[in-house]
């Protein structure tokens, strides 16, 4: 083996393609406020009004956005996203870490201005996250639970308005 052909050999990192370019629209900057819905963190829980912030960054030479999300709510919390297209799944992934002590695999698909992620591989309950990008001024927000694996239950909702530049 030749020293070219042994550089050739070595795995290159993958380049942004158009799965990344997709996920500018759905990761901007921004702020929202809205309820979590009576019910929504659990059996019994009451309707709860809450605000939020996102913040969002590339890496990897824009390989991976990371999305960083706040929200006041009855109990401060936080939530931190990461997601990017997976070229060996063949789908948009996340990792969420949040202070409930929860840490998840999302698996995500873009559907027109729906960009929908949704659990993978995990005992009930699973989430389901959706982001409405068909607005050019907003982006809404859901958040939605399954016990059963079949009915999904809306946990919160919100809409992401951003910056005037």
């Amino acid at each position: 083996m030749t020293a070219v052909t042994a550089v050739a050999a070595i795995p290159r990192p993958y380049a942004p393609g158009p799965e990344t370019a997709a996920l500018r629209r759905f990761h901007r900057d921004g702020t929202w406020s809205g309820m979590i819905h009576e019910n929504g963190m659990g059996p019994g829980t009451p309707s709860q009004t809450a605000v939020g912030k996102a913040s969002h960054h590339w890496i990897q030479r824009g390989l991976w956005v990371v999305g960083e999300y706040e929200q006041d709510q009855f109990v401060d919390s936080e939530f931190v996203l990461r997601c990017g297209w997976d070229p060996l799944a063949r789908e948009y992934r996340a990792t969420i870490a949040d202070n409930y002590g929860r840490a998840s695999v999302l698996g995500g698909r873009i559907e027109g201005d729906l960009m929908i992620f949704e659990s993978l591989g995990e005992a009930l309950p699973r989430i389901r996250l959706t982001w409405d990008a068909s607005s050019r001024d907003a982006t809404f927000w859901r958040n939605e639970m399954t016990f059963d694996g079949a009915t999904w239950q809306l946990i919160e909702d919100y809409r992401i308005v951003y910056p005037t530049s």
